[in-house]
């Protein structure tokens, strides 16, 4: 079984409506911001090594590294192999800032994309466009409803019930 699957399988048993579960994602998270505060201090440096190495540099767990490599690997200009992922898997943190901050929104982890060193990287103008989009993707927006005798909107002259209505 790979570092990802067992990394998986322990954390995910923790429920966060349980004290049990929320003690362990707030543990989790705040190692996990303690990575980004390093990562994006650096915006210009691209970290590279293996799992086992780039865990014990950033001084967490493997197991908890292994979680965050899971986190960021959406937001990497190229994504690592985590699904195959071992100790020694060379890795490789090339980020892609704006799609790693559009991510922190839409997973409304707010103690990330509210870190200061993100000044030093996007404006805040861009942030806030980020910041709208994304929460702008996930608007449902519903058309104006056609009622069954109004005229069909594909432009036959018929009334609606009559054509394109038929197949709805």
């Amino acid at each position: 079984m790979g570092l990802l699957q067992e990394w998986r399988d322990y954390a995910y048993k923790f429920d966060d409506r349980t004290q049990e579960g929320q003690q362990f994602w707030l543990s989790y998270f705040g190692i996990e911001k303690e990575i980004y505060v390093k990562l994006l201090s650096d915006k210009d440096f691209v970290e590279k090594g293996t799992v086992k190495e780039l865990a014990e540099k950033y001084e967490t767990e493997l197991q908890f590294f292994v979680g965050f490599l899971d986190g960021i690997n959406d937001s990497l200009k190229t994504p690592n192999p985590i699904e195959e992922m071992e100790e020694d898997t060379e890795v490789t943190l090339d980020i892609d800032f704006e799609k790693l901050y559009y991510n922190m929104v839409a997973c409304r982890a707010e103690w990330l994309y509210e870190l200061e060193q993100w000044n030093d990287i996007l404006s805040e103008e861009r942030r806030k466009e980020l910041y709208k989009e994304q929460k702008s993707s996930t608007t449902v927006v519903k058309g104006e409803k056609i009622g069954r005798n109004d005229p069909c909107p594909c432009g036959s002259g018929k009334k609606y019930k009559k054509c394109c209505g038929r197949n709805a």
